[in-house]
């Protein structure tokens, strides 16, 4: 398999070439060559196979020969040691948990998933180091943070935006050291994805073999399919067609879903489901892509307003509005309608929402009006206690502490501050 850039500038590369690089050297993010649908009979008996070998079969054509089968099988393995529950909230809707793994949040799977596959990269090259540069809004810093802790030949650095994550996210990926290291930006999410472009780029930096492990990274993306194919494995006796919407930030997890459709999972529609970012919504009514700066919402992982994924997306549909309306559709909510539905979800369900997965689930119901004979999935990206600042005033009691959380909350946050891209270059210049 061969990755092309999709600034149509740069040569084509390997899938250990896109994982190392992360960015291509036109500043394109990387897209495979090929997408090959796999067989219907795979689909037809995907409740006999485990998820391991439901993920194994989604991913192998995408690794192509670089990482033998058995250590492919095993990286797998090591990514998915956690449940992804479907879960019914009302009557043919259901909440797609995906937090359920080391820290709590979907990327869990994406950021394993990246950091075994440099880990088996690096086996051979005892002197080289990667650095892995990683922007974040919320939970991706954990993610990787938990994901590459220990990983032999690979340093991470981390950009967040201070004050703009919550106090558990920010202690995911400040207290853990050995070979993470946190950097506290004067910004929003956007400044900090800047500057970590910027870097990639950056000629006196090359020594330091920069990658990225945000979605813009081949390797933190593709498996991000995973989810789908697990929630249709689950939901498939229902026997009815499936709308799946996905609280959208950078959009990988959207992207990912479109990506496994086009490996042939019966997916009927998408939503992508955003906060006041409105980037793309309006998109979609206007035929007119224009990023903006970023607003700062509760559900801070989705602060984004140039999302990296996007131009992914526009590559699937060949950049034909027509075709974008076909099966996707994007909606736009603010934090007063979050924060009611939040309320109003516990309410009348009992089910225990954070403020992504509401914006998700408010975007699904929107769309189930056109769909009233299929099933909506949403997808649960964080655990609520995560976001308890905005939870517990609106239930009015005292979440639970997961032990997954348990773990950080005592110990000392480690970071620190820049302000600007020069700061960035001096800091990896000199660590």
């Amino acid at each position: 398999m061969k990755y092309y850039s999709l600034n149509h500038n740069a040569p084509k590369v390997s899938f250990q070439e896109a994982v190392i690089q992360g960015l291509a050297p036109d500043k394109g993010l990387y897209f495979p060559e090929s997408i090959a649908p796999l067989p219907s009979d795979f689909f037809e008996n995907i409740e006999q196979y485990s998820n391991e070998k439901i993920a194994y079969e989604a991913i192998k054509q995408f690794v192509g020969n670089e990482i033998p089968e058995e250590n492919l099988k095993q990286i797998i393995a090591e990514t998915l040691c956690f449940d992804f529950p479907t879960v019914k909230v009302e009557e043919n809707i259901y909440s797609l948990e995906l937090y359920h793994g080391p820290t709590m949040a979907f990327k869990d799977v994406g950021a394993r998933f990246m950091s075994r596959c440099l880990a088996y990269f690096n086996k051979d090259t005892q002197d080289s180091k990667n650095t892995v540069l990683v922007a974040t809004s919320g939970d991706t810093g954990g993610a990787v943070a938990s994901g590459f802790l220990g990983v032999a030949g690979v340093d991470v650095v981390i950009l967040y935006p201070s004050g703009k994550v919550s106090d558990i996210q920010e202690r995911q990926l400040t207290t853990l050291g050995q070979n993470i290291r946190a950097l506290e930006v004067d910004g929003v999410f956007d400044d900090c994805q800047d500057m970590v472009k910027k870097a990639f780029l950056d000629e006196s930096l090359k020594g330091k073999n920069l990658t990225s492990a945000n979605s813009i990274n081949i390797a933190r993306w593709l498996p991000q399919m995973f989810y789908f194919f697990f929630a249709y494995k689950q939901l498939k006796s229902i026997k009815k067609p499936m709308v799946f919407s996905c609280p959208s930030g950078n959009f990988g997890n959207i992207c990912a879903g479109i990506m496994a459709k086009r490996l042939g999972l019966p997916i009927e529609h998408f939503v992508a489901s955003t906060n006041v970012n409105d980037t793309v919504p309006q998109f979609l009514a206007t035929g007119t892509y224009t990023p903006k700066p970023s607003k700062a919402t509760i559900s801070n992982a989705m602060d984004v307003g140039n999302p990296s994924n996007f131009i992914r997306i526009q590559e699937l549909y060949h950049h034909d509005l027509n075709e974008f309306n076909k099966d996707f559709s994007s909606y736009s909510y603010d934090d007063e309608t979050t924060t009611a539905a939040l309320g109003a979800i516990y309410k009348t369900t009992g089910y225990i929402a954070e403020p992504h997965g509401v914006v998700g689930y408010l975007g699904l119901k929107k769309e189930m009006l056109n769909y009233p004979n299929a099933i909506g999935i949403f997808l649960e990206t964080a655990h609520p206690i995560k976001f308890l600042d905005v939870v517990e005033p609106i239930l009015h009691f005292k979440l639970p502490i997961p032990k997954q959380i348990e773990s950080v909350l005592n110990k000392k946050k480690v970071s620190m501050k820049i302000q600007t891209y020069d700061d960035l270059r001096f800091f990896l210049q000199t660590s």
